[in-house]
């Protein structure tokens, strides 16, 4: 796997983590190429459907020989033997939704970034123990960025990505911001399923580099 550090601070510098599944491996090629051409440098694809381990692996291919500086993750990654499969197809680094310590350990033991996806302070308490730099905040929708503002003086110095409903809005993306996340995580607020279903690329490379934009101000 890539170095962890490494790529922890590009998904900081980038100040968000683009994430998305389409069942077309030609459509979601097309997607990891727009989102590179309008600055993107690090990503997930999601492990959603039985078509995800296949297509992850075509994807990797095409990022390592057209864009060698883009780091191309694998999320949705519940299980022991997910882990094993997606980093042995060479995932850069590794996302869930949920907290499983012998993914951790899997991804750990191969110097890589794990970022586990939690919903209470227990948690993150168990992330932080199983060595979790970066923790998923999951579904943010639900728990808001007073959430974030609440367990920071506990967990001092921990990083948080929330993911799951992020809004493409200076307001909801400022105050994410604002609490101390060092990062979000957009889905289908991004690459939504009118971009998929009609190939808008595209609107997609404008989309995102308002996106881009747009954090870049709200963390001024």
């Amino acid at each position: 796997m890539k170095n962890k550090e490494t790529i922890l601070n590009s998904i900081i510098q980038q100040g968000m983590l683009p994430l998305f599944f389409c069942e077309d491996v030609d459509v979601s090629l097309q997607v990891v190429r727009s989102l590179y051409r309008a600055g993107v440098r690090v990503m997930e694809y999601t492990n959603r459907a039985k078509e995800a381990f296949d297509n992850f692996k075509i994807l990797k291919a095409a990022v390592d020989q057209e864009m060698p500086d883009f780091y191309f993750g694998a999320g949705t990654i519940t299980t022991k033997t997910d882990a094993i499969r997606f980093t042995d197809a060479g995932a850069d680094f590794i996302v869930a939704p949920n907290l499983n310590p012998e993914v951790g350990k899997i991804v750990n033991d191969l110097g890589g970034l794990w970022i586990p996806g939690c919903m209470t302070p227990t948690e993150i308490h168990q992330a932080r123990e199983h060595g979790a730099a970066l923790i998923k905040l999951f579904p943010a929708n639900i728990l808001g960025p007073g959430f974030v503002t609440a367990v920071s003086d506990v967990f001092r110095g921990q990083l948080f990505i929330p993911t799951g409903g992020v809004e493409l809005t200076s307001e909801n993306i400022g105050g994410w911001f604002k609490a101390g996340v060092c990062a979000v995580g957009l889905g289908s607020k991004l690459i939504s399923k009118p971009v998929l279903e009609g190939k808008l690329f595209d609107q997609l490379h404008a989309d995102t580099l308002k996106a881009l934009a747009l954090i870049q101000a709200c963390r001024l």
